[in-house]
């Protein structure tokens, strides 16, 4: 709790208290109130209870300890790429993926002081790349910081009018702000894609079209990445997504996080997943879901 500036933590133990006595409700979300996946979770679960959590470590901890019921952990955006190492953090959790969601963004600029005074701009790293050329354009120095409603918080406790936050619309009323500017991203797509994590797998809900997650490493052998491709290719699978990443600071043992249109039991997702398995050290599913948004 401490580790939110004072604005915030009435609001984070309003919302922790309501959450403590109905965990089945429970969504966990790493930020402050009003923070863009708070947003998301109440949009996403209207009927849910928000459980705020200041990192996504923590936010996926509440979900193995029962204290909530489902985490929402932001993943991409279309302006500024990845935005948590799931490719870590989820295999490391022991989650699998239930769902996804797609959250348009706005970007507000808020503070106690006339816009013109600001000389910095606090918000997560995210948030500031998102909006990095507005920020040049009027002279303002981003500053990092653990997330955007935090941010907002922050600058309501330290009350400095040269000193901003970058956050939802929303946060300047729940901390006593002014809105300064509104919906500054660089670019009118800016969109957050996220993903609702569970314990165990739960019953595929909904009529699809499905989509399946999962990483794997590909054996040190040359085309072992093209081999272990082409069963999806040949089979019609639809692959909306490949990214590589190193583990352990090696430059050797390169991994790949991975979505595929499909799920287990279709005769042709099973057969190109069976042929990536040929050409792989390993393969973990993480997760398999209905489609927020149709890819393509």
């Amino acid at each position: 709790m401490d580790s939110y500036a004072a604005p915030a933590r009435s609001l984070v133990a309003a919302l922790a208290a309501a959450a403590g006595a109905d965990p089945s409700r429970a969504v966990a979300f790493q930020g402050a109130p009003g923070a863009n996946s708070h947003v998301a979770v109440t949009e996403a679960f209207p009927d849910a209870l928000a459980l705020p959590c200041f990192s996504f470590d923590d936010a996926l901890d509440a979900v193995k300890d029962g204290r909530a019921d489902r985490a929402m952990i932001p993943i991409e955006n279309s302006l500024h790429g990845r935005v948590a190492d799931i490719h870590f953090l989820l295999p490391e959790s022991g989650l699998v993926i239930t769902a996804e969601h797609f959250l348009g963004i706005r970007h507000a600029l808020i503070g106690c002081g006339p816009k013109d005074g600001v000389r910095q701009a606090m918000s997560h790293p995210q948030a500031l790349g998102q909006c990095r050329h507005w920020l040049k354009a009027h002279g303002i120095e981003p500053v990092n910081y653990a997330d955007t409603a935090g941010a907002a918080a922050l600058v309501a406790e330290r009350r400095d009018p040269a000193i901003a936050a970058l956050a939802p619309p929303g946060a300047a009323a729940l901390y006593g702000l002014d809105l300064l500017a509104t919906d500054i991203a660089d670019a009118d797509h800016n969109m957050t894609r996220f993903v609702t994590l569970a314990r165990g797998t739960k019953p595929l809900l909904g009529e699809g079209p499905w989509m399946t997650t999962f990483i794997f490493e590909v054996r040190n052998v040359p085309a072992a990445l093209y081999k272990a491709m082409g069963g999806f290719a040949t089979n019609g699978v639809n692959m909306t997504k490949l990214e590589s990443y190193q583990r352990g600071g090696s430059f050797a043992a390169t991994e790949f996080f991975c979505d595929v249109e499909g799920r287990p039991g279709d005769p042709a997702f099973d057969r190109a997943m069976e042929e990536l398995g040929f050409h792989c050290k390993w393969v973990r599913v993480l997760g398999t879901y209905a489609q927020a948004r149709a890819r393509g």
